[in-house]
C-alpha cells in the first residue's frame, strides 16, 4: 500500500515519492477562473492549506518544470488551465512559525522570511537595471539590516522586479497569514502587528494590477477587514459559509469512502463518520483530513486533531463568556444553539469583554462547531450550531475540565470527588456548597436556571477519569439528570443524582424542593437503570440550589452501608 503523507506538506515530494494523494488539483482551475485578484481561504488547522499552496506553487512557478507532477491528475485534463503551467514568477511565504514573545522579535522573524524569498530570486533581481534606492533596499534586506518600513514595502517591490525580469505578472502565495496576529493577541502586541500587516498587505496587494496576476492567502480566521484589509477592494474571502472552494480543503464523503476501501478499512466507515465527519463547508460534508490519515495509519479510533495546536484563545474567550457554560450543557448532549456568526473577527487587547458572537464565530471558523442550518437575515449569518463530531466533543469536555481545574486547587477537588464516590453526602454538601459559592457569579445564579448548575456540576465530574458520567438519559419512567458509574468495577458505588432549583414564584421551601427531587427519583424508578447495568451498590440523592446555596438529601432506597472516608 502507498505510504500516507502524514505531516508532509510538500506537493512535489508527495508525488515523486509515491505517497497516497487525494487529488485537489481542481483548486487550480477555480483559482484561475475566480474573478477576484486576491483570494483569502480561511480553513481550520490541519485541513491541507499548506499542501494546497505548495501545489499551487509547483504548478504556476516559472522556475519549475513540473508537468510530470500533474500527469494523471484532474487538472491535466483541462488544456486551457494547463496553459498556465510554469508561467508565473512566484512570491511564496509562510507565517506559520511566527509565534514570538514580542513585536520586535516577530519583525526580526518576518524579516528573515522576506530575506529568504529575496535570496531565492537574487539572480533574477540583479539581472535587470535597478534604481539606486531599490538596490539599497534590496541589499539591506539581503544582509539582514533592513528597517520595518523596508519589510512593509518589500513584496510590492519584489513583485515589480520579478515582473520586469520575466516579463510576466507575479503570483503571491501567503500561508497562515493570521498566525502572527493570533500570537500578538495572546502576547499583548496586537495593535502593532495589525498595523504592520495592514501596510504590508496593502502595499503588495492593493492597486498592483501591473505586477500581480493572482494572490492566494490562507489562514484559520478572516481577521476583520477594517483592521487589515481595509484598503483592499480587490479581495474576495471564501469562508466555511461559502460554497466556492468548498471541496478543496478536507476530504469529501466520496474521497473518504475510497480511502477506506484502498486501505481495507471499510468496516470502520460508521465509526469514522461518528468521530471525524460533520464539517459543513457551503453545504458540502467534509471530513477532518488530519484525523482520517492518522486513523488509516494506525487503524484505531482516537483523538488526533485535538492536540495539534494550543487552545489558549478558546480558553480566554470561554472564561470571559457569561452564557457559554449554560450553552455547553446542550451542546454536549448533541443539541444545537442558535447564534450569529460574524465572518469578521476583531481581536482587541486582553482586557476586552468578549461577546457571544465573537466566541461562537471563533469556535465555528476554527472547526470546533458546525452549522446544521443557516439563514441570512438582516445582514447577518444566523446559524444553528452543534459540536462537529465525537473528536470535538472530547475537546469541549476538556475545556470544562480545564476551567474547573484552574479554579480550584487539586486537593480540594480530590476531597470533593472522593466524598461523592464514597457516599459521604454530608462532606460532599459542605465542599460542593463552597465550590458554588466561590465560583458561580451572581449573574449565573441570579438566573436560577437549573441548566447553569447542571453544566457546572458536569464540569466537576469530568475529573473522575474512572467513571462514566451520564447526563439526561432515559431511565425508568423518565430522564435522570446525572448517573455516575465506575467503568471497571461494578461493585463500586453507583450514583443517581437529581438536580432542582427552588421555585421562588411558588414560595417553595428548601425542604419541599428536596422532597420533590427525592419523589421524582422514586416515582421514575431511576435506580432500575443501574440495576439493569449490573450495579447493585447504589446511592440516589437530590441536590437543591437556591442562588449560591446548596442542600443535599439522600433517597431512602438502596442506601449504601456506612463507610469510613479518609481525606488525604
Amino acid at each position: 500500500m502507498q505510504k500516507l503523507p502524514i505531516g508532509k506538506s510538500d506537493f512535489k515530494s508527495i508525488i515523486q515519492d509515491n505517497f497516497y494523494y487525494i487529488d485537489k488539483t481542481q483548486l487550480i482551475t477555480e483559482i484561475i477562473n475566480a474573478s477576484a485578484d486576491v483570494i483569502l481561504l480561511p480553513r481550520p488547522r490541519r485541513f491541507g492549506k499548506t499542501l494546497n499552496l505548495s501545489m499551487l506553487n509547483y504548478f504556476f512557478d516559472i522556475q519549475e518544470e513540473s508537468g510530470k507532477l500533474f500527469e494523471g491528475l484532474a487538472v491535466a485534463n483541462n488544456s486551457a488551465i494547463m496553459a498556465h503551467l510554469n508561467r508565473y514568477p512566484i512570491i511564496y511565504i509562510s507565517f506559520k512559525d511566527v509565534k514570538e514573545e514580542s513585536f520586535e522579535q516577530s519583525i526580526v522573524k518576518i524579516g528573515m522570511l522576506i530575506e529568504k524569498e529575496f535570496a531565492r530570486h537574487k539572480k533574477a533581481i540583479f539581472s535587470i537595471n535597478l534604481e539606486e534606492k531599490e538596490r539599497q533596499l534590496i541589499e539591506r534586506i539581503l544582509i539582514t539590516s533592513a528597517y520595518q518600513v523596508d519589510f512593509e514595502v518589500s513584496f510590492k517591490l519584489l513583485s515589480k522586479l520579478l515582473t520586469t525580469a520575466y516579463n510576466q505578472k507575479c503570483i503571491i502565495l501567503i500561508d497562515e497569514y493570521d498566525t502572527p496576529i493570533q500570537t500578538a493577541f495572546l502576547k499583548g502586541y496586537y495593535e502593532e502587528m495589525v498595523g504592520f500587516f495592514k501596510t504590508f498587505m496593502g502595499a503588495a496587494l492593493k492597486d498592483n494590477d501591473i505586477h500581480l496576476y493572482k494572490a492566494v492567502l490562507t489562514g484559520i480566521l478572516r481577521v476583520s477587514k477594517e483592521s487589515i484589509f481595509s484598503d483592499l477592494n480587490n479581495i474576495e474571502v471564501y469562508t466555511l459559509l461559502n460554497k466556492e472552494f468548498n471541496t478543496h480543503f478536507g476530504f469529501t464523503t466520496q474521497e473518504v469512502t475510497q480511502l477506506l476501501h484502498d486501505y481495507q478499512l471499510q468496516a470502520h466507515q460508521e465509526k469514522v463518520n461518528e468521530w471525524y465527519n460533520g464539517y459543513k463547508i457551503g453545504d458540502e460534508t467534509i471530513f477532518n483530513p488530519w484525523s482520517l490519515l492518522n486513523f488509516v495509519n494506525r487503524g484505531e479510533i482516537d483523538v488526533y486533531w485535538a492536540n495539534t495546536s494550543s487552545n489558549d484563545i478558546i480558553r480566554i474567550l470561554v472564561e470571559n463568556s457569561d452564557g457559554f457554560r449554560e450553552d455547553l450543557q446542550y451542546l454536549l448532549k448533541g443539541e444545537s444553539v442558535e447564534r450569529v456568526i460574524n465572518p469578521n473577527i476583531t481581536f482587541k487587547d486582553r482586557d476586552f469583554h468578549f461577546n457571544e458572537e465573537m466566541l461562537y464565530s471563533f469556535l465555528f471558523f476554527s472547526g470546533y462547531l458546525k452549522y446544521t442550518s443557516k439563514r441570512w437575515e438582516l445582514g447577518e449569518h444566523i446559524c444553528q450550531l452543534s459540536i462537529v463530531n465525537e473528536e470535538c466533543r472530547y475537546i469541549f469536555r476538556k475545556i470544562i475540565a480545564n476551567w474547573i481545574s484552574e479554579k480550584f486547587s487539586n486537593p480540594r477537588l480530590r476531597i470533593l470527588l472522593k466524598s461523592l464516590t464514597q457516599g459521604d453526602l454530608e462532606l460532599f454538601e459542605k465542599i460542593f456548597s463552597e465550590f458554588v459559592r466561590d465560583t458561580l457569579s451572581f449573574y449565573d445564579t441570579a438566573k436560577t436556571i437549573e441548566s447553569v448548575y447542571h453544566a457546572f456540576f458536569l464540569g466537576l465530574l469530568v475529573n473522575l477519569n474512572d467513571y462514566e458520567v451520564i447526563s439526561n438519559k432515559e431511565a425508568g419512567y423518565g430522564r435522570v439528570d446525572i448517573m455516575l458509574l465506575h467503568k471497571h468495577d461494578k461493585s463500586k458505588l453507583a450514583l443517581v443524582i437529581e438536580l432542582k432549583t427552588i421555585d421562588v414564584f411558588e414560595k417553595e421551601s428548601k425542604e419541599r424542593a428536596l422532597e420533590s427531587a427525592i419523589e421524582q427519583i422514586e416515582q421514575k424508578t431511576y435506580v432500575s437503570e443501574l440495576h439493569k447495568r449490573g450495579y447493585d451498590n447504589t446511592l440516589a440523592f437530590g441536590v437543591v440550589f437556591d442562588g449560591k446555596r446548596v442542600w443535599v438529601k439522600r433517597a431512602l432506597l438502596d442506601q449504601p452501608s456506612k463507610r469510613n472516608l479518609s481525606i488525604p
